[in-house]
């Protein structure tokens, strides 16, 4: 496996973010799956992510 580009390896930093879980996913219950699309959204969102 030397030398194979791996998968993914996304690095999300959140250090200084103001937001609480509250406001990025809403007040009331949701799944796991619309838990992952808000989350994602958010870092597209504010660019948190890079590789």
């Amino acid at each position: 496996m030397a030398g194979k580009k791996l998968f993914g390896g996304y690095a999300v930093k959140f250090g200084g973010r103001a937001e609480s879980l509250e406001s990025i996913m809403g007040d009331k219950p949701i799944g796991p799956a619309e838990m992952t699309k808000k989350l994602w959204a958010f870092i597209k969102k504010h660019r948190l992510a890079g590789k």
